[in-house]
């Protein structure tokens, strides 16, 4: 619980210390679904479903956390730094618009795909600094750059498919390097 006279220091433990692996493990698993889908249905139907991997990590997070008996964000948002990484959650989702408006001038609904790709990877940042941890901006410049390549680069009936491989190998990097509590490993 956060108040007036802890330290950055003190706050960051804390946040550290009631983060879980979950959004990510939820990440991972809504961009491989959806890579996976994306090899048989039309790049509309994968654009269309990339505007809701976004609204489904955080839901598929807490039952992660349920399913495991926990509850996530479970020393509450009392901690500014939790609420830091909340509000960035919304300040990347009022951008989706944009995206959207992008995809449909240009006629290129992968577009939705890199664009949700590359926003959502943004949280890795306020993650990264709340929790003194250099994964979380690595995650979300390698995400991007590979993300960019993926689009200019692969065949067009695997650019979607190629996306979500560079956001789902972010993730994997992530998961086992992101700091964790001591003495607490992946799976508690």
């Amino acid at each position: 619980m956060a108040n007036d006279s802890q330290s950055l220091r003190d706050l960051r433990a804390d946040f550290l210390r009631t983060s879980t692996p979950s959004m990510p493990v939820a990440g991972l698993i809504a961009w491989s679904g959806l890579g996976l889908v994306a090899l048989t249905v039309s790049a509309r139907i994968s654009g269309t479903l990339a505007l809701y991997i976004m609204a489904m990590i955080l839901p598929l997070a807490f039952l992660l956390e349920r399913l495991r008996g926990r509850a996530l964000f479970a020393g509450g948002t009392s901690n500014p730094l939790v609420q830091l990484f909340l509000a960035s959650i919304a300040g990347i989702g009022v951008t989706v618009p944009l995206v959207i408006l992008g995809a449909r001038a240009a006629h290129e609904p992968a577009l939705v795909v890199l664009g949700m790709a590359i926003l959502t990877g943004v949280i890795w940042i306020p993650y990264g600094w709340a929790a003194d941890d250099a994964v979380g901006l690595r995650h979300a410049l390698a995400r991007a750059v590979g993300c960019y390549a993926a689009f200019a680069l692969a065949p067009a009936p695997y650019r979607i498919t190629a996306i979500c491989g560079v956001v789902a190998l972010a993730y994997l990097y992530s998961i086992a390097r992101m700091k964790r509590p001591p003495n607490v490993a992946l799976t508690t």
